[in-house]
């Protein structure tokens, strides 16, 4: 079995708590090593304004991880993704090698790829809408 390098970019809902928050990042992490691969980044972005609405949502928790593991990985992950509540949105790439030595190289450069759409959010900014 072929062994590659992944992305996985997950928006996690900003509504929960920074302990459950925190949870649900290492519950991820742990299925991604469960099934057979070794994480070698985890940039925790933090909450940021999205877009547009996304499930009633107008803000979200970025976590990226970056790791290696076999092929098979992704669509068991990726219905892990899907099934979970929590998750708004997510986005699976698989890494060249090219993209591995950039990331090597420009470890504080990572955090600009994410577009300037997205500005910090603080915690009093998280409006929940609970009537809809």
């Amino acid at each position: 079995m072929k062994i590659n390098a992944y992305e996985s970019a997950v928006i996690i809902n900003a509504a929960l708590d920074d302990e459950q928050i925190e949870a649900e990042v290492s519950r991820l992490k742990e299925h991604i090593v469960n099934f057979g691969g070794e994480i070698i980044d985890l940039d925790k972005v933090g909450r940021k304004r999205l877009a547009y609405v996304v499930n009633k949502s107008k803000i979200g928790y970025y976590a990226i991880y970056r790791y290696t593991a076999p092929s098979t990985i992704v669509a068991k992950l990726e219905r892990i993704f899907t099934l979970d509540e929590n998750i708004l949105r997510f986005l699976t790439i698989r890494l060249d090698k090219d993209a591995l030595e950039y990331f090597e190289k420009n470890k504080a450069a990572i955090l600009d790829l994410i577009p300037d759409v997205l500005s910090p959010v603080t915690p009093d900014e998280v409006i929940i809408d609970v009537n809809s």
